[in-house]
């Protein structure tokens, strides 16, 4: 049995951010094994999103290897987001500056 899903500490004010800017958002966080952490749908669009703590070093935010897998043999591009505005950004509801 797998053992209770753990987030990092701002995938909350991410979700909650991008539901905001009016995305759905579902969290695949408990389905371990390398795939990543939201699901989420945009203007017609779906988007996968690994979301990292962007407040830790970049050691403790590198993918795990079973992500690294998962991610390579998906097919389809899986954004790694440390922040919210990367989030946003992610998903197109806001422009990098």
């Amino acid at each position: 049995m797998r053992k209770k899903a753990r987030v990092d500490a701002n995938q909350p004010a991410v979700v909650a951010a991008l539901r905001k800017a009016g995305a759905t958002v579902q969290s695949l966080a408990a389905a371990g094994d390398g795939v990543p952490d939201l699901l989420v749908a945009f203007r017609s669009d779906l988007f996968l999103l690994e979301v990292k703590d962007g407040s830790k070093p970049p050691s403790a935010r590198a993918l795990t290897p079973d992500q690294v897998r998962w991610h390579a043999a998906w097919g389809a591009p899986v954004h790694v987001v440390n922040s919210v505005d990367e989030a946003l950004q992610a998903i197109g509801a806001i422009h990098a500056v």
